[in-house]
């Protein structure tokens, strides 16, 4: 597997947390030097490790909220 950089821009907030002390986040990440873009994944306690996760642009994360503002919650 190629070597990848990131870096946390900006943590927006922590979803939920294991007893293990994961956190599922959304935060602002840069991936490979590129224009930060909007992520949800668990992250380790000291963000040394990351599980799988997905990253949004503005517009995606714009489409998401609506679909959820649509649904009885």
């Amino acid at each position: 597997m190629a070597d990848f950089k990131y870096e946390i821009k900006e943590t927006i907030g922590t979803i939920s947390e294991s007893p293990k002390g994961w956190t599922k986040e959304l935060n602002l990440v840069s991936w490979n030097g590129k224009a930060p873009k909007f992520d949800l994944r668990d992250w380790a306690p000291e963000h040394e490790k990351m599980g799988k996760g997905i990253t949004l642009n503005t517009d995606e994360l714009r489409a998401l909220k609506d679909l959820l503002n649509q649904m009885e919650l």
